[in-house]
C-alpha cells in the first residue's frame, strides 16, 4: 500500500504475520495513519518497542533509515551479595544486551513467559537452565517440586543463606560457575577469606587444683587455629549438633569430622554424663585416670598439678614408677604377679587411692594384702592400725595367715559384738597394726568402728558390699578411710552395678552417680550389648583394678598350689564342742595307758570329735539345723569358682556331711555330681562330671581316692583335715596328674579351735613320717603314739 498514493512517499509495509496482529496495530494500518518516530527517541523505540514490535510482525525500513537493533541472548545472572558478618543474598536474574543497553530481568513466578518484555528469548533461558549442572538444591536454589510439565525444575528467585553455608556457597558453588555455559556471576560486597585451616588445630589439655578440694580437678580444654585460641564452647556445641565443620569470623574454618575432635567430643560427654551435676563446672576425678590417659593422647598437656601429674601417671603405668621392695620382714617369697600386685598397692596407699584385688582365686591375694600393710607400718611407723573385714568363716584364716608371713605385726582379730565381749573397740585397736572383723560385726558395731582412726580398709570377699542398697554397702562406703582395697575374685556376679558398687567404695571419683551409670554404661552394655563401651569401661576401671587369672600367670605358678582356709564355728556349735570335748578328753585320757587295747574306744571319740567340727547334726540329729559355718565358707568358694568357669572336686571322709553339702547346693541350685561307696554307675557318674555335665563332684576320701582321672577339675576341696598326707595327696592327685592342663588349686577347710586344728599341726610335725606312711591312711599306724593323741586333745 502507497500511503495517498503519492509514487515518492514512504511505505509502511506488514509482511509475513507472525502472529494475529493487535487490534490497535490493525486500525492504524487500515486508516493509513502514520507513526512518526522522532529522530531523538530512535534509540528509546530501538530498545523499548521494537523488541515487542518484532515479535507481533516483521517490521523492515522501506528506505533504510532505521538499522534493527542488536538483541542479544540471555545470560543467568546468580547475583550473591556480602553482607555482616557471614551474612549472604543470592537470587538469579536474566542478563541481556539491547542496542547496546544492559538490561537485567527478575526470574517469573513460572519461569519468565507472562513477564515477556519483547527481548527475551525464553527458549534460549529454559535451555540455560535445563542444562545446569550445579549444587543449587543444597543451597535453596530450586523451588521444591518439578517445574511445569515439559520444564525442567523452577529456579527461585533468590535466598539469604549465613554462617557454614555462606562458606560453602563461597567455595563451592562459585567455583563452578565459570564452566557452566551461559551462566556469570554479579558479587557485590567483600567475601570472608574463607580457607581450610584445619592442619594448624591444636588441642590442650589441663588438669588444675580446685581449691579445697582433694578428689577433683578442673579440666582444661583450649583449641587453637593458625595460633588463635578457639572457644571451646563453640567446638563442642558444633559437635553436639552434628555439624560438619567450625567456621571462625575471619573466614577460617575446620572439619569437625577429625578424629581427635570426635574422640574429644565423646570424652567430654562421658565426663559430663557421668559427674554429679553435668551444668557444673567441667572437673575430673583423680579416679579418672584412664580417662585422662585418652584426653591427653589427643592432643598437647598444657599443665598438670603435681598432685595429679604424679597420681596419673602411677595408676598408668600399672603401679609407683620405682616398685618397692617387699618388707625385709616377709616371711614369703613373692612370684613376680605377686611383686606387682604389691607395688600396685603400695602406690595407691601412698596416694591415698583405692582400688580393686581381682586376682583369681589361689593366687595369694592375702599375701599381697599382708605385704602391703607390713610395707606401711614400715614406712609410717605408729600410725593408726588397717582394718580387714572379712566373712565371718575366713576371719581366723587371715590372722593365721599375718602369723605365717608377718610374725612382726600385731594382728587382732575381732569375733564378738561389743556388747557381748564388754570390750571397747578402741582399746582393741590400740597398738595394733591389723583389725580383723567380720562384715557381721562391722554391721552391728558400725559407730565404734566409724569412730576408730584406720590407716586403711581391706575388705575380702568384698561381692558382700556388692548391693549398694545394702547395709553393708552403706557400711564400707561411709567408714572412713584415706585408703579402701576391696580384695575379691568377683567383682561383679549378676549385673554392672554390683562392679559400680565396689568402685564406688573405693574410688568414689570414678563413677560418682549410680543413676548416671546405669543409664550410661550398665543399660546399653547389659540390655543392648554395647561392645564398644563394654571396651570403654574396662579402659575406665583398668588402672583401678588388678586382675591376674591362673591362665595369665601359668608359666609362674607350681603345678600345684595349696592352702589351709580357717572357719570359725558358729558360736552354739562351739559350745556344743566344747562340752563333747570335755567329756571325750576324760574318756580317752583314761585308756590311752593301754593304746593297743582300747584302739577301738579311742578312734570312736577322735572320729566323733571330728564329725563335730564339721557339723553338729552328725552326732545327734537333734543338731541338724545348726548353723554350719564350713559349708557356708564351702559355698561361698564354690560360687566363686563355678561363675569363673571352673570346675572342682569337693572330698570328706564323712558321706554324712556330704549329704548336708547336697541339701545346701541344691538350695542354691548348683549342679553337682555324687560318688560314694554306694553309688550304682560309678562310670557314668564320672564320665557325665568329665563332660561338663555338672561344676562341682562331691567324693567320698573312701570311694574316691584311688582309680579316678578327674582332670576335668582343677580345684579341690578338703573338707577335713586327715593326718596321713599320702591319703589326702591321691585325692588330689585324682585332678592333679598326667593329662591336666591347668594349674590345680588345692584348699583345705580346718575348723579354728577345734581337734581340726591339732590335725593339722601335726601332720607338719610328722610330714616326713607320714609320707612315707602308704597303707590304707590307718590312723593308729606305728608313727601315732601317746603324746600324738595328747596332742589331739589339747
Amino acid at each position: 500500500a502507497e500511503a495517498g498514493g503519492d509514487p515518492g512517499g514512504w511505505r509502511f509495509g506488514l509482511a509475513r504475520l507472525a502472529v494475529p496482529v493487535p487490534p490497535p496495530l490493525q486500525r492504524l494500518a487500515l486508516a493509513g495513519q502514520r507513526l512518526e518516530i522522532p529522530e531523538g527517541e530512535e534509540p528509546r523505540f530501538a530498545a523499548g518497542y521494537y523488541p515487542r514490535l518484532r515479535r507481533t510482525a516483521t517490521v523492515i525500513s522501506s528506505d533504510g533509515s532505521f538499522t534493527p537493533p542488536e538483541i542479544s541472548g540471555p545470560s543467568l545472572v546468580l547475583r550473591a551479595s556480602y553482607g555482616e558478618g557471614h551474612d549472604l543474598d543470592v537470587g538469579w536474574e536474566w542478563a541481556y544486551q539491547v542496542a547496546g543497553e544492559r538490561l537485567r530481568a527478575p526470574l517469573a513466578a513460572d519461569g519468565g513467559e507472562d513477564a515477556d518484555e519483547g527481548y527475551r528469548d525464553l527458549a534460549a533461558e529454559r535451555a540455560i537452565v535445563a542444562g545446569l549442572d550445579l549444587p543449587l538444591e543444597r543451597f535453596g536454589l530450586l523451588r521444591p517440586g518439578a517445574g511445569p510439565a515439559g520444564r525442567p525444575p523452577a529456579l527461585a528467585a533468590g535466598t539469604q543463606l549465613s554462617g557454614l553455608d555462606t562458606m560453602r556457597f563461597t567455595t563451592e558453588l562459585l567455583p563452578l560457575l565459570p564452566g557452566e555455559s551461559g551462566v556469570i556471576a554479579d558479587i557485590t560486597g567483600e567475601p570472608p577469606d574463607y580457607r581450610e585451616a584445619g592442619d594448624s588445630l591444636q588441642i590442650e589439655v589441663s588438669a588444675g587444683e580446685v581449691t579445697g578440694e582433694t578428689d577433683w580437678f578442673d579440666l582444661g580444654v583450649t583449641i587453637t587455629v593458625e595460633g588463635r585460641q578457639v572457644p571451646f564452647r563453640d567446638v563442642f556445641g558444633a559437635l553436639s549438633r552434628g555439624e560438619q565443620h567450625l567456621l571462625l569470623p575471619d573466614g577460617a574454618y575446620f572439619s569437625l569430622a577429625k578424629p581427635e575432635l570426635q574422640a574429644l567430643a565423646r570424652l567430654i560427654e562421658e565426663a559430663r554424663a557421668l559427674q554429679e551435676s553435668p551444668a557444673g563446672p567441667l572437673r575430673i576425678s583423680r579416679f579418672q585416670a584412664g580417662l585422662w590417659d585418652e584426653l591427653a593422647g589427643l592432643g598437647e598437656v598444657s599443665h598438670q598439678a603435681a598432685a595429679w601429674r604424679e597420681q596419673v601417671t602411677g595408676l598408668l603405668s600399672g603401679g609407683a614408677p620405682a616398685r618397692p621392695s617387699p618388707p625385709a620382714t616377709l616371711l614369703a617369697r613373692l612370684r613376680p604377679y605377686q611383686q606387682d600386685g604389691f607395688g600396685w598397692l603400695a602406690f595407691l596407699w601412698q596416694h591415698r587411692l583405692g582400688g580393686i584385688l581381682a586376682d583369681d582365686m589361689g593366687l595369694g591375694k592375702t599375701l599381697q594384702c599382708l605385704a602391703l600393710i607390713s610395707h606401711a607400718r614400715q614406712a609410717s611407723p605408729g600410725g593408726p592400725p588397717f582394718l580387714i573385714v572379712a566373712p565371718t568363716s575366713v576371719v581366723g584364716n587371715w590372722a593365721a595367715e599375718a602369723a605365717r608371713f608377718t610374725p612382726d605385726l600385731t594382728v587382732v582379730p575381732v569375733t564378738e559384738t561389743a556388747a557381748r565381749s564388754g570390750r571397747d573397740l578402741a582399746g582393741i585397736a590400740a597398738g595394733a597394726d591389723a583389725v580383723i572383723t567380720s562384715y557381721t560385726l562391722l554391721r552391728i558395731d558400725f559407730g565404734s568402728y566409724a569412730g576408730a582412726g584406720w590407716a586403711g580398709l581391706l575388705l575380702d570377699e568384698a561381692q558382700h558390699a556388692k548391693n549398694h542398697q545394702s547395709k553393708i554397702y552403706q557400711c564400707a562406703r561411709g567408714l572412713p578411710a584415706p585408703v579402701k582395697i576391696a580384695v575379691t575374685g568377683t567383682p561383679l556376679e549378676n549385673n554392672l552395678m554390683e562392679l559400680w558398687s565396689l568402685l564406688s567404695i573405693t574410688a568414689p571419683g570414678l563413677f560418682p552417680s549410680p543413676g548416671r551409670f546405669r543409664d550410661y554404661y550398665a543399660r546399653p552394655v547389659e540390655k543392648r550389648g554395647d561392645t564398644e563401651l563394654l571396651a570403654q569401661l574396662q579402659r575406665r576401671i583398668r588402672p583401678l583394678v588388678r586382675r591376674r587369672t591362673k591362665e595369665q600367670v601359668a608359666a609362674d605358678l607350681p603345678a600345684k598350689q595349696e592352702q589351709v582356709v580357717e572357719v570359725d564355728l558358729h558360736p552354739q556349735h562351739r559350745r556344743l564342742y566344747q562340752t563333747y570335748l570335755q567329756r571325750e578328753r576324760q574318756k580317752v585320757l583314761g585308756l590311752i595307758g593301754d593304746l593297743d587295747a582300747n584302739r577301738f574306744t579311742i578312734f570312736r571319740s577322735l572320729t566323733l570329735l571330728r564329725q563335730l567340727s564339721l557339723h553338729a547334726g552328725l552326732v545327734d540329729d537333734a543338731h541338724r539345723d545348726l548353723p554350719c559355718s564350713k559349708i557356708d565358707a564351702l559355698l561361698g568358694q564354690l560360687r566363686d569358682v563355678t561363675g569363673g568357669g571352673h570346675r572342682a572336686l569337693v572330698f570328706s571322709q564323712f558321706t554324712g556331711f556330704l549329704a548336708q553339702v547336697r541339701r545346701r547346693l541344691e538350695a542354691e541350685r548348683i549342679e553337682y555330681c555324687y560318688l560314694d561307696g554306694k553309688t550304682r554307675g560309678r562310670a557314668a557318674v564320672i564320665e557325665r562330671f568329665q563332660q561338663g555335665g555338672a561344676p562341682v563332684f562331691l567324693i567320698s576320701l573312701k570311694a574316691g581316692g584311688f582309680g579316678l582321672n578327674l582332670t576335668a577339675a582343677d580345684y579341690c576341696f578338703l573338707l577335713d583335715p586327715w593326718w596321713n598326707p599320702a591319703t589326702e595327696a591321691q585325692a588330689v592327685d585324682r585332678a592333679h596328674r598326667i593329662g591336666q592342663t591347668r594349674n590345680v588349686m588345692v584348699y583345705r577347710l580346718v575348723a579354728a579351735g577345734t581337734i581340726e586344728e591339732k590335725v593339722m599341726a601335726l601332720k607338719q610335725r610328722k610330714a616326713e613320717l607320714f609320707a612315707s606312711v602308704m597303707d590304707s591312711g590307718n590312723v593308729f599306724s606305728a608313727a601315732l603314739d601317746a603324746d600324738d593323741i595328747r596332742g589331739l586333745l589339747g
